[in-house]
Protein backbone atom coordinates (compact mmCIF):
# COMPACT_ATOMS: atom_id res chain seq x y z
CA UNK A 1 0.00 0.00 0.00
CA UNK A 2 1.31 3.31 -0.99
CA UNK A 3 0.91 5.07 2.68
CA UNK A 4 2.83 8.59 1.58
CA UNK A 5 -0.74 9.09 -0.73
CA UNK A 6 -3.37 10.36 0.28
CA UNK A 7 -6.41 10.67 -2.37
CA UNK A 8 -9.66 13.20 -2.03
CA UNK A 9 -12.06 14.18 -4.18
CA UNK A 10 -10.88 16.56 -6.80
CA UNK A 11 -10.31 18.28 -8.95
CA UNK A 12 -7.49 21.31 -6.93
CA UNK A 13 -9.20 23.78 -5.10
CA UNK A 14 -12.55 21.81 -3.62
CA UNK A 15 -13.37 22.29 0.01
CA UNK A 16 -12.10 18.11 0.54
CA UNK A 17 -8.65 19.42 -0.55
CA UNK A 18 -8.99 22.82 1.77
CA UNK A 19 -10.21 20.30 4.67
CA UNK A 20 -7.34 17.57 3.90
CA UNK A 21 -4.66 20.32 4.46
CA UNK A 22 -5.65 21.26 7.75
CA UNK A 23 -4.30 17.55 8.99
CA UNK A 24 -0.48 17.87 9.63
CA UNK A 25 0.52 14.83 8.11
CA UNK A 26 -0.81 16.15 4.86
CA UNK A 27 2.39 18.39 4.38
CA UNK A 28 4.24 15.23 4.36
CA UNK A 29 2.17 12.65 1.98
CA UNK A 30 1.51 13.09 -1.49
CA UNK A 31 -2.23 14.66 -2.46
CA UNK A 32 -4.01 13.19 -5.24
CA UNK A 33 -7.39 14.42 -6.37
CA UNK A 34 -10.15 11.68 -7.42
CA UNK A 35 -12.99 12.64 -9.62
CA UNK A 36 -15.42 10.71 -7.44
CA UNK A 37 -16.13 9.43 -3.75
CA UNK A 38 -15.87 5.77 -4.99
CA UNK A 39 -12.82 6.93 -6.88
CA UNK A 40 -10.85 8.38 -3.84
CA UNK A 41 -11.87 5.21 -1.79
CA UNK A 42 -11.13 2.32 -4.55
CA UNK A 43 -7.77 3.87 -4.41
CA UNK A 44 -7.36 3.38 -0.81
CA UNK A 45 -9.28 -0.54 -1.28
CA UNK A 46 -6.72 -1.48 -4.34
CA UNK A 47 -4.03 -0.05 -2.27
CA UNK A 48 -2.68 2.95 -4.48
CA UNK A 49 -3.45 5.23 -1.23
CA UNK A 50 -2.91 5.20 2.27
CA UNK A 51 -5.93 6.95 2.91
CA UNK A 52 -8.73 9.20 1.52
CA UNK A 53 -10.64 12.06 2.28
CA UNK A 54 -14.15 12.48 1.49
CA UNK A 55 -17.23 14.54 2.52
CA UNK A 56 -19.72 12.42 4.52
CA UNK A 57 -22.04 15.48 6.06
CA UNK A 58 -23.67 18.64 5.72
CA UNK A 59 -25.43 20.59 8.15
CA UNK A 60 -27.63 22.09 5.54
CA UNK A 61 -28.50 18.80 2.98
CA UNK A 62 -27.55 16.00 5.64
CA UNK A 63 -25.75 13.26 4.96
CA UNK A 64 -23.48 12.56 1.52
CA UNK A 65 -25.16 9.57 0.06
CA UNK A 66 -22.16 8.98 -2.16
CA UNK A 67 -19.44 8.47 1.13
CA UNK A 68 -22.65 6.62 2.87
CA UNK A 69 -23.45 4.24 0.44
CA UNK A 70 -19.68 2.81 -0.55
CA UNK A 71 -19.00 2.98 3.31
CA UNK A 72 -21.66 0.62 3.69
CA UNK A 73 -20.37 -1.95 0.79
CA UNK A 74 -17.65 -3.25 -0.92
CA UNK A 75 -14.45 -4.15 0.19
CA UNK A 76 -14.69 -2.83 4.26
CA UNK A 77 -12.75 0.29 5.28
CA UNK A 78 -12.17 2.51 8.30
CA UNK A 79 -12.59 5.83 9.64
CA UNK A 80 -9.64 7.23 11.10
CA UNK A 81 -10.10 10.81 11.48
CA UNK A 82 -12.63 13.83 11.11
CA UNK A 83 -12.61 17.30 10.16
CA UNK A 84 -15.51 19.81 10.04
CA UNK A 85 -14.89 22.95 7.95
CA UNK A 86 -16.72 26.07 7.91
CA UNK A 87 -18.53 26.50 4.04
CA UNK A 88 -19.33 29.71 2.59
CA UNK A 89 -19.16 29.85 -1.29
CA UNK A 90 -17.78 32.44 -3.64
CA UNK A 91 -19.33 33.03 -6.70
CA UNK A 92 -16.39 32.67 -9.30
CA UNK A 93 -16.42 34.14 -12.70
CA UNK A 94 -14.25 34.81 -15.81
CA UNK A 95 -12.47 38.54 -15.96
CA UNK A 96 -14.83 40.77 -16.85
CA UNK A 97 -17.89 39.25 -16.10
CA UNK A 98 -20.87 41.70 -14.51
CA UNK A 99 -23.38 40.06 -12.21
CA UNK A 100 -25.86 41.04 -15.16
CA UNK A 101 -24.05 38.13 -17.43
CA UNK A 102 -24.33 35.76 -15.45
CA UNK A 103 -27.19 33.53 -16.72
CA UNK A 104 -25.72 30.18 -16.26
CA UNK A 105 -23.91 29.04 -12.94
CA UNK A 106 -22.75 25.41 -11.83
CA UNK A 107 -21.11 23.53 -8.61
CA UNK A 108 -21.99 20.98 -6.82
CA UNK A 109 -25.32 19.94 -6.46
CA UNK A 110 -24.62 19.78 -2.40
CA UNK A 111 -23.84 23.30 -2.96
CA UNK A 112 -27.23 24.14 -4.55
CA UNK A 113 -29.34 24.36 -1.23
CA UNK A 114 -26.72 26.27 0.38
CA UNK A 115 -26.96 29.06 -2.11
CA UNK A 116 -30.91 29.04 -3.62
CA UNK A 117 -31.93 31.87 -1.41
CA UNK A 118 -29.28 34.23 -2.85
CA UNK A 119 -29.79 32.59 -6.04
CA UNK A 120 -33.84 33.59 -6.02
CA UNK A 121 -32.54 37.20 -4.38
CA UNK A 122 -29.94 38.01 -6.90
CA UNK A 123 -29.72 36.08 -10.05
CA UNK A 124 -33.36 34.97 -10.41
CA UNK A 125 -32.94 34.06 -13.82
CA UNK A 126 -29.95 32.08 -13.80
CA UNK A 127 -29.81 28.35 -14.55
CA UNK A 128 -28.25 26.04 -12.56
CA UNK A 129 -26.69 23.31 -13.73
CA UNK A 130 -24.90 20.36 -11.64
CA UNK A 131 -20.89 19.29 -12.10
CA UNK A 132 -19.29 16.73 -10.16
CA UNK A 133 -17.21 19.17 -7.77
CA UNK A 134 -17.21 22.72 -6.88
CA UNK A 135 -13.76 23.05 -8.37
CA UNK A 136 -14.87 21.04 -11.51
CA UNK A 137 -17.43 24.08 -11.31
CA UNK A 138 -14.68 26.57 -11.76
CA UNK A 139 -12.88 24.37 -14.33
CA UNK A 140 -15.57 24.52 -16.54
CA UNK A 141 -16.51 28.20 -16.30
CA UNK A 142 -12.33 28.55 -17.14
CA UNK A 143 -13.47 26.89 -20.34
CA UNK A 144 -15.98 28.95 -21.14
CA UNK A 145 -19.00 26.56 -20.44
CA UNK A 146 -21.06 28.34 -17.73
CA UNK A 147 -20.93 31.98 -16.77
CA UNK A 148 -19.87 31.20 -12.78
CA UNK A 149 -19.80 28.80 -10.16
CA UNK A 150 -19.95 28.39 -6.51
CA UNK A 151 -16.97 27.30 -4.99
CA UNK A 152 -14.32 28.65 -2.25
CA UNK A 153 -12.90 31.41 -2.71
CA UNK A 154 -9.41 29.87 -2.83
CA UNK A 155 -9.94 28.43 -6.15
CA UNK A 156 -10.17 31.27 -8.10
CA UNK A 157 -6.40 31.05 -8.02
CA UNK A 158 -5.90 27.84 -9.57
CA UNK A 159 -8.50 28.26 -12.82
CA UNK A 160 -7.90 31.75 -13.37
CA UNK A 161 -10.78 33.18 -12.32
CA UNK A 162 -12.13 35.85 -10.14
CA UNK A 163 -14.63 35.87 -7.03
CA UNK A 164 -16.99 38.34 -7.92
CA UNK A 165 -18.99 37.70 -4.89
CA UNK A 166 -17.72 36.53 -1.95
CA UNK A 167 -19.13 34.84 1.69
CA UNK A 168 -22.27 33.30 -0.07
CA UNK A 169 -24.05 31.16 2.44
CA UNK A 170 -28.15 30.92 3.30
CA UNK A 171 -27.35 29.18 6.38
CA UNK A 172 -25.16 30.82 9.31
CA UNK A 173 -22.47 28.77 10.62
CA UNK A 174 -22.54 26.24 7.61
CA UNK A 175 -20.35 23.40 7.89
CA UNK A 176 -19.37 19.97 5.95
CA UNK A 177 -17.86 17.18 8.17
CA UNK A 178 -15.13 15.22 6.10
CA UNK A 179 -13.39 11.65 7.46
CA UNK A 180 -10.52 10.48 6.87
CA UNK A 181 -10.74 6.42 5.46
CA UNK A 182 -8.26 3.57 5.64
CA UNK A 183 -7.88 0.12 5.41
CA UNK A 184 -9.81 -1.79 8.41
CA UNK A 185 -7.13 -2.01 11.36
CA UNK A 186 -7.05 -1.45 15.42
CA UNK A 187 -9.13 1.39 16.27
CA UNK A 188 -6.79 4.01 18.03
CA UNK A 189 -7.19 4.80 21.65
CA UNK A 190 -9.94 6.18 23.30
CA UNK A 191 -9.51 10.26 23.67
CA UNK A 192 -12.45 10.69 25.96
CA UNK A 193 -13.64 13.13 23.14
CA UNK A 194 -14.69 10.09 20.86
CA UNK A 195 -17.23 8.67 17.99
CA UNK A 196 -18.02 5.46 17.06
CA UNK A 197 -19.33 4.78 13.10
CA UNK A 198 -21.35 1.48 12.37
CA UNK A 199 -23.51 0.68 9.16
CA UNK A 200 -27.06 -1.85 10.56
CA UNK A 201 -29.09 -4.11 8.68
CA UNK A 202 -32.35 -4.63 9.99
CA UNK A 203 -33.48 -8.48 10.21
CA UNK A 204 -37.29 -8.76 9.19
CA UNK A 205 -39.57 -6.21 9.23
CA UNK A 206 -41.96 -5.67 12.07
CA UNK A 207 -43.50 -3.51 14.36
CA UNK A 208 -41.10 -1.80 16.68
CA UNK A 209 -37.85 -3.31 14.51
CA UNK A 210 -36.40 0.14 14.72
CA UNK A 211 -36.81 0.51 18.26
CA UNK A 212 -35.33 -2.46 19.02
CA UNK A 213 -32.62 -1.15 17.51
CA UNK A 214 -32.24 2.33 19.17
CA UNK A 215 -32.87 0.52 22.26
CA UNK A 216 -29.82 -1.35 21.99
CA UNK A 217 -28.06 1.89 22.45
CA UNK A 218 -30.44 3.89 24.42
CA UNK A 219 -30.66 1.12 27.54
CA UNK A 220 -27.09 1.47 27.84
CA UNK A 221 -26.82 5.50 27.44
CA UNK A 222 -24.77 5.56 24.38
CA UNK A 223 -26.21 8.93 22.82
CA UNK A 224 -26.90 9.19 19.14
CA UNK A 225 -25.54 11.97 17.64
CA UNK A 226 -26.60 10.77 13.59
CA UNK A 227 -28.96 7.98 12.32
CA UNK A 228 -29.76 8.10 8.59
CA UNK A 229 -31.73 5.28 6.34
CA UNK A 230 -30.30 4.60 3.01
CA UNK A 231 -31.87 1.78 0.28
CA UNK A 232 -30.13 -1.69 0.54
CA UNK A 233 -30.51 -1.85 -3.32
CA UNK A 234 -32.57 -5.81 -2.62
CA UNK A 235 -36.51 -3.87 -3.26
CA UNK A 236 -38.49 -1.40 -2.28
CA UNK A 237 -39.13 -0.75 1.76
CA UNK A 238 -35.51 -2.41 2.69
CA UNK A 239 -33.07 -0.05 4.30
CA UNK A 240 -29.83 -0.34 6.27
CA UNK A 241 -28.97 2.85 8.84
CA UNK A 242 -25.93 4.86 9.05
CA UNK A 243 -25.14 5.82 12.76
CA UNK A 244 -22.79 7.67 14.62
CA UNK A 245 -22.72 7.59 18.19
CA UNK A 246 -21.06 9.02 21.16
CA UNK A 247 -17.85 7.05 22.60
CA UNK A 248 -15.39 4.49 21.51
CA UNK A 249 -16.03 1.00 21.24
CA UNK A 250 -13.53 0.22 23.81
CA UNK A 251 -16.47 1.51 26.03
CA UNK A 252 -18.09 -0.60 28.08
CA UNK A 253 -21.59 0.78 27.26
CA UNK A 254 -20.37 1.06 23.52
CA UNK A 255 -19.13 -2.22 23.52
CA UNK A 256 -22.32 -3.94 25.02
CA UNK A 257 -24.68 -2.01 22.96
CA UNK A 258 -22.83 -3.27 19.87
CA UNK A 259 -22.69 -6.56 21.05
CA UNK A 260 -26.52 -5.95 21.45
CA UNK A 261 -27.15 -5.39 17.95
CA UNK A 262 -24.64 -8.03 16.70
CA UNK A 263 -26.83 -10.56 18.66
CA UNK A 264 -30.61 -9.53 16.70
CA UNK A 265 -29.16 -8.14 13.18
CA UNK A 266 -28.37 -10.11 10.27
CA UNK A 267 -25.64 -8.10 9.33
CA UNK A 268 -23.40 -5.30 11.01
CA UNK A 269 -20.20 -3.32 9.73
CA UNK A 270 -18.00 -1.03 12.30
CA UNK A 271 -16.93 2.06 10.20
CA UNK A 272 -14.13 3.06 13.12
CA UNK A 273 -14.24 5.11 16.44
CA UNK A 274 -12.12 7.61 16.29
CA UNK A 275 -11.78 11.72 17.59
CA UNK A 276 -14.43 14.44 17.71
CA UNK A 277 -13.49 17.31 15.12
CA UNK A 278 -13.08 20.27 17.68
CA UNK A 279 -14.15 18.50 20.71
CA UNK A 280 -11.93 18.20 24.28
CA UNK A 281 -12.88 15.56 26.58
CA UNK A 282 -14.25 17.97 29.30
CA UNK A 283 -16.63 19.57 26.27
CA UNK A 284 -18.42 16.04 26.92
CA UNK A 285 -20.90 15.25 29.24
CA UNK A 286 -20.26 12.76 31.66
CA UNK A 287 -22.09 9.20 31.79
CA UNK A 288 -25.35 8.88 33.13
CA UNK A 289 -25.90 6.84 36.33
CA UNK A 290 -25.30 3.30 35.75
CA UNK A 291 -23.83 3.66 32.15
CA UNK A 292 -20.07 4.49 33.27
CA UNK A 293 -17.13 2.31 32.92
CA UNK A 294 -17.34 1.66 36.78
CA UNK A 295 -20.60 0.71 36.74
CA UNK A 296 -20.53 -2.06 34.04
CA UNK A 297 -17.65 -3.31 35.98
CA UNK A 298 -18.90 -3.15 39.33
CA UNK A 299 -22.37 -4.74 38.02
CA UNK A 300 -20.15 -7.59 36.08
CA UNK A 301 -18.42 -8.54 39.48
CA UNK A 302 -21.47 -8.41 41.69
CA UNK A 303 -22.97 -11.04 39.08
CA UNK A 304 -20.02 -13.44 39.43
CA UNK A 305 -20.14 -12.94 43.45
CA UNK A 306 -23.95 -14.14 43.10
CA UNK A 307 -23.30 -17.10 40.92
CA UNK A 308 -20.64 -18.17 42.99
CA UNK A 309 -22.89 -18.02 46.35
CA UNK A 310 -20.72 -15.08 47.82
CA UNK A 311 -23.74 -12.30 46.61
Amino acid sequence: MSATRYTYLGPEGTFTEAALRTLPEAATRELTPMVSVPAALDAVRNGQAGAALVPIENSVEGGVTATLDQLATGEPLMIYREVVLPIAFALLVRPGTQLADVKTVTGHPVAQPQVRNWLAAHLPEAVWESAASNADGARLVQEGRYDAAFAGAFAAATYGLEPLVTEIHDAQNAATRFVLVGRPARPSAPTGADKTSVVIWMGDDHPGALLELLQEFAVRGVNLMRIESRPTGTGIGNYCFSVDAEGHIADRRMGEALMGLKRICPKIRFLGSYPRAGVAPEDVAPARTGTSDHDFTDASDWLVRVQDGRG
